[in-house]
């Protein structure tokens, strides 16, 4: 994550103020350690505030302590916050664990299929209630991946419960439960239109709030049945929707890019972001421009007040200073500006962390006391995450924080520093930013992404000049579309001009095979990474010599050396960002000569590539979750040319990747299965196919085709003159007989179950490679297993899945049958070598990220599991009481 688009404060950064860095501090950990506090822990965390009360008492009374301002202070201060956190978060985390959806909900969970319970517990099943709620958050659409839901639409958002009905005829119970409500299907579509503070009766299935919303939902609520209005939105809340739904309007006309990017950079809505385009901005460290953030809140405030540096100067610019306004009056404006903001905005972490720093600013400038940035900033954390604990475990927020704070203590000096080495001013300070909020996000993100982009400096760079027009001119057709609709959709146009470049810009810096480095993921990434930021710290200044002083010049040796050493560190950059084929060849041994087959880690999910003859074409058969991985597998493979991508059933967990594979390549067709099951899924393939301009082809039993000489297979199912009771997505899978010009067989199976295994037992004889169906399931035909009797089995399946694929049984069937059995979630990419079976051969590329990107990749989901619904830029934290 990158905060280029904030300026750095022209005041002077020496002299800065820390001392509210560490009570900011404290309240955050304190926070963050007691916010999965299980009830009953809460009198020993009252006691030891209590002491440190105590003990920071006598620090503060002591004798001209306070105009000293010492050690003893900031201890005291720390002893203090830490205190106050620790009284504040039980206090407001303990509607999480009263009530009875609570009880339900853990009742729910011991219930579950693999939970542990104990001995003679009964099992509970899941209970119905009726529920009256408060809308505390905009609905977000989602669809399923994996399994049989794959496809399917569903809606979340996060809500209050007042009140709880036990159904049939169970008690009535006054509550103040924060909980996650989630709506299947086409029932979800009355859910869209919901607005914050609308309270509402709905009837649904209590559910565990699963991974990722534990902290701040004690519930997910499955709603059956229709939905019941108590009370409209508050008002302020129906002015926000009409400004949101107005700018939708008014951007229609635009580019689909543009479309889809202006309502997110202006009011946080990403409803119509093309997913291909999120990708490339979350690739280029853009991602903080597809939703508001803080820094457009800074931007709309500068262009009121003027630079943060000069708001309270006679040098101020901006519309006040314009309009002849006083400080005050400008101050009291910015103030009604920054809720107006946070409302229509909604309360993001990034926007709040930036309304509470620019409301202290705003109280400084009314009153007259100099602003100075980072103590605001220290001052809006401490107040916020006493406020709303849960940001103190939100990433977004961390990454806001840090970002801002490289722009105030570590960007003037950088800044000062390129300009001292014969930088042009306006350069060195918009370089100087963006690698400062880099140096400090870089160990975040590398946690949660598991790689480094190489190319987030240059492209923030380049994206900065836009960001400032793209905010103001959408600001000003949000404004103008409920007055003057006609003058907004013509205001539009060029609003959509620098959003455009926005989009052009990522999706030119996604392209370089190398423009993300992967990285070891957990804490030892991000130590790792903050060393790596340290050593380049010391290491830049040696490149990059200040500027001589008059008549001193510096020895041409050293300076030959400077050079010498800056040009092949750009060679290596250069070499490592567009990743030529044959150097990559060279430099990792992947992949190996004379491949044929590739089955790539793509996670839960089924990828694999046949070798078609050039070095840089191949035949693609799935394309598994997720388009990055897809996309990181081709081009590791070197494949430019995909003369056909063959999907084996559109079950999410094998075509979600399909853009990925699109992305820069030569694809001359698609080719499916013949039932489109789920249909939501099947849509999404042929658009795919019809935006790339690709043919979508149907597959059937008895087609034969070839790649040259080398390479030729023949479909085998579905069959549906098999007279078999196969019903279901899994056996509508196009199942593949692979031969190579030495003979050499392979058995591609889909995710076929036994019915239609079986259906296939004694038509095929035996194979060299076997790919087995479904992931390595249980549910496995024996006998058709034991007519193969493959040399070699390939399993696609992701680690950790949570279906326990592959199953240990089928497992040891398969290596009692004789083979070596090889599996993507151990080995990572598996090529197969040779073209007979007198060469066969097997050779395995590990992934270093893979567990890093376990907790970003897409995964399958049940029907009821939200946690996989969560896009990684969207932590948890925002405030969960009903908004007004």
């Amino acid at each position: 994550m990158s905060a280029a688009t904030a300026s750095i404060p022209h005041a002077r950064s020496t002299g800065a103020d820390f001392r509210l860095l560490l009570p900011a501090v404290s309240a955050w950990a304190v926070t963050a350690a007691l916010l999965g506090l299980e009830p009953g822990h809460e009198v020993p965390v009252f006691a030891a505030a209590g002491v440190a009360a105590l003990v920071a008492v006598p620090l503060l009374a002591r004798p001209g302590a306070l105009r000293r301002r010492g050690a003893a202070v900031t201890l005291a201060a720390v002893l203090l916050t830490g205190a106050a956190a620790a009284v504040a978060t039980p206090l407001h985390t303990l509607d999480l664990h009263r009530g009875p959806l609570p009880e339900l909900a853990h009742a729910a969970e011991r219930a579950a299929p693999g939970a542990s319970a104990a001995p003679g517990a009964p099992v509970v099943p899941a209970r119905a209630v009726e529920a009256e709620l408060t809308i505390a958050g905009d609905p977000e659409v989602h669809t399923s991946r994996g399994g049989t839901t794959g496809g399917q639409t569903l809606l979340t958002v996060n809500a209050v419960v007042d009140r709880v009905v036990l159904l049939p005829d169970g008690p009535t119970t006054r509550t103040r439960t924060p909980v996650t409500v989630m709506v299947r299907g086409a029932a979800g579509e009355p859910w869209q239109r919901v607005l914050p503070s609308e309270r509402l009766a709905v009837e649904a299935e209590v559910q565990p709030a699963g991974e990722g919303h534990g902290t701040e939902s004690a519930a997910l609520l499955v709603v059956h049945g229709p939905l019941r209005q108590l009370a409209p939105p508050s008002l302020p809340q129906r002015i926000a929707g009409r400004l949101r739904e107005g700018l939708r309007t008014a951007t229609d006309k635009l580019p689909p890019d543009a479309r889809g990017l202006l309502p997110g950079l202006v009011v946080g809505d990403t409803s119509r972001l093309p997913d291909d385009l999120e990708e490339a901005f979350r690739a280029t460290d853009l991602v903080h421009l597809v939703a508001v953030s803080g820094a457009n809140l800074a931007i709309v405030l500068g262009a009121l007040l003027g630079a943060p540096g000069r708001a309270g100067t006679p040098e101020r610019h901006g519309l006040a200073a314009i309009l002849g306004l006083s400080l005050r009056t400008g101050a009291l404006l910015g103030t009604g500006l920054t809720l107006a903001f946070v409302t229509v905005c909604r309360p993001e972490p990034s926007v709040l962390r930036a309304a509470g720093t620019g409301l202290i600013g705003m109280l400084a400038l009314a009153t007259g006391r100099p602003r100075q940035a980072v103590p605001a900033l220290a001052g809006a954390v401490l107040v916020l995450v006493l406020l709303d604990p849960f940001l103190s475990r939100s990433f977004g927020f961390l990454l806001s924080v840090l970002a801002t704070a490289g722009l105030l203590v570590l960007g003037p000096h950088w800044a000062e520093a390129l300009r001292a080495r014969r930088w042009p001013h306006h350069l060195a300070g918009a370089v100087a930013a963006t690698a400062a909020a880099q140096a400090l996000c870089a160990p975040v993100t590398v946690l949660l992404s598991g790689h480094i982009s190489l190319v987030g400096i240059p492209c923030n760079l380049l994206a900065e000049p836009a960001v400032a027009p793209a905010t103001l001119l959408g600001f000003g057709v949000l404004v103008l579309q409920p007055f003057l609709p006609g003058l907004a959709r013509l205001l539009a146009v060029p609003a959509g001009v620098p959003a455009g470049w926005l989009a052009l810009v990522a999706r030119r810096g996604a392209e370089p095979s190398g423009g993300q480095l992967a990285w070891p993921g957990g804490w030892f990434g991000t130590v790792t990474v903050a060393l790596a930021v340290l050593a380049l710290c010391w290491a830049t200044p040696l490149l990059l010599p200040r500027r001589a002083e008059p008549g001193i010049r510096a020895p041409a040796r050293r300076r030959g050396v400077r050079v010498l050493v800056t040009g092949a560190l750009l060679v290596v950059l250069v070499a490592v960002l567009l990743r030529p084929p044959q150097l990559a060849r060279v430099a990792t041994g992947w992949p190996p000569p004379g491949w044929r087959l590739a089955m790539c880690d793509v996670g839960q999910g089924d990828m694999l590539v046949l070798a078609a003859g050039g070095r840089d074409s191949a035949v693609v058969i799935d394309a598994g979750p997720d388009p990055n991985a897809a996309d990181r597998c081709l081009r590791d493979l070197g494949i430019t040319t995909v003369p056909l991508l063959l999907l084996t059933h559109f079950h999410a967990d094998h075509v979600e990747g399909v853009p990925g594979v699109l992305r820069g390549r030569r694809v001359g067709a698609v080719e499916g299965t013949t039932l489109d099951e789920p249909p939501g899924e099947a849509a999404r393939v042929a658009g795919w196919a019809a935006g790339a301009g690709v043919p979508l082809l149907r597959a059937g039993r008895g087609e034969r085709r070839s790649m040259g000489a080398e390479l030729a297979w023949d479909v085998v199912w579905p069959d549906p003159g098999a007279g078999v009771e196969a019903p279901g997505a899994n056996n509508a899978s196009v199942a593949l007989m692979v031969t190579l010009t030495g003979g050499l067989r392979m058995a591609l199976l889909g995710d076929l179950e036994p019915p239609a295994q079986s259906a296939l037992s004694g038509r095929l004889g035996r194979v060299d490679v076997l790919k087995v169906a479904h992931h390595g399931s249980a549910h496995q035909d024996w006998g058709l297993a034991g007519a193969l009797r493959p040399r070699l089995a390939l399993i696609s399946c992701g680690e950790g899945n949570a279906y326990g694929h592959p199953s240990p049984k089928t497992v040891d069937r398969l290596r009692a049958l004789g083979a070596t059995v090889l599996r993507t979630d151990r080995a990572g990419d598996i090529a197969v070598t040779g073209d007979s079976p007198a060469t066969l051969g097997v050779a395995v590329h590990p992934q270093p990220a893979h567990a890093a990107q376990k907790a970003h990749k897409p995964r399958a989901l049940g029907a009821t599991d939200p946690a996989a619904l969560t896009r990684p830029e969207q932590s948890p934290g925002t405030p969960r009481a009903p908004p007004v």
